[in-house]
């Protein structure tokens, strides 16, 4: 194949994988509403928790996760280089956050931010993983967690490795994160966002 052909092929295909809702995906094995059509009607891992189904929820977390960590380290092991990998970070991330497959209306992105970190950096995705789980555990609150987690994010990628590409993708995954959340940042300040395991509503 030639060479021209294998970034933009590698791009839309992780940008497909992105695009793939694990949430409508996990909510019609395990028979349950669109994730869409009650609490937040995010389809992400944490709307699915509000239908009460455990296993679907940690169903949809998984496979968010692991197509964000799939992309990045199918180009890794491609032998791309390092700012080609960097551009599939993306493309993956921003599928989940606009999929075609669901009319650009996606999730919040963070388990597949957490895939993708994990499989650019095992350390600073652990690092940022961990951010996630005290904050979430702290306060039960996962938009916090998301929030908190995304701004430590780029702080600790320029304390491991400086302002290099890597942490230049990292900070455009933070900004994107923290803008998808902006509703739930108002709610929380507004003392009306949901806490995590709540039902869901309508």
């Amino acid at each position: 194949m030639p060479t021209a052909l294998v970034l933009p092929l590698a791009l839309i295909a992780a940008y497909l994988l992105g695009s793939v809702p694990f949430a409508i995906v996990s909510s019609k094995l395990f028979g349950l509403a669109d994730p869409r059509s009650y609490g937040s009607g995010n389809p992400g891992a944490t709307n699915v928790l509000r239908s009460g189904n455990k296993k679907a929820a940690l169903f949809t977390l998984i496979g968010d996760g692991l197509k964000g960590w799939a992309a990045v380290f199918i180009a890794q092991q491609a032998g791309l280089g390092s700012t080609a990998v960097g551009l599939v970070a993306l493309a993956v991330f921003f599928g989940h956050l606009y999929p075609v497959f669901l009319k650009f209306k996606g999730g919040k992105g963070v388990a597949t931010a957490a895939g993708v970190l994990l499989a650019l950096d095992p350390l600073l995705g652990l690092a940022v993983a961990a951010t996630w789980l005290f904050m979430a555990y702290a306060f039960r609150y996962s938009s916090l967690a998301a929030v908190t987690a995304a701004a430590a994010a780029p702080v600790i990628s320029v304390l491991m490795h400086g302002g290099n590409g890597q942490t230049l993708v990292v900070g455009i995954l933070a900004m994107a994160l923290v803008g998808k959340h902006w509703q739930n940042i108002q709610r929380l300040l507004a003392g009306q966002e949901s806490k995590i395991g709540s039902k869901k509503k309508g």
